[in-house]
């Protein structure tokens, strides 16, 4: 697993950054040996191109995005082929959360959810399991 973080320039970036490495390093080692193939970016906010992608206007919140093969959709032909990437957008985040207890929390959860994508679980499993 990669991290990357491209730097917008506002303050807090590094601060923020450091919340998505505290989330990803407190997953257990077995569930950090099966990230493979991945990539955890920040960006400020999503793009007009990833909104559309998901059916989402420009009025719409998100918080997170998987972008990839799901490791449960991985046939034995899987190979030679870009990382799986989750982008976590700050912008978005920030603006929700009124404390920086808040944004640790709503970091920490939203990257969980991206990852359990990387795993096969959708969105409709995530719901049943009391996720949302």
């Amino acid at each position: 697993m990669t991290h990357k973080f491209r730097h917008s320039g506002r303050a807090g970036d590094r601060a923020f950054e450091e919340l998505v490495t505290e989330a990803l390093n407190s997953l257990p080692p077995d569930i950090q040996e099966k990230l493979n193939n991945v990539e955890v970016v920040v960006e400020w906010r999503p793009s007009p191109a990833q909104l559309r992608s998901l059916g989402l206007g420009s009025g719409h919140t998100l918080f997170g995005l998987y972008e990839g093969i799901p490791l449960t959709e991985r046939t034995s032909h899987y190979g030679m082929v870009l990382p799986d990437k989750i982008t976590i957008f700050r912008q978005p985040i920030e603006a929700r959360c009124r404390s920086e207890e808040e944004i640790r929390r709503m970091v920490r959860r939203t990257v969980l959810h991206e990852l359990a994508h990387h795993f096969g679980i959708p969105d409709e499993r995530l719901r049943e399991l009391g996720a949302y």
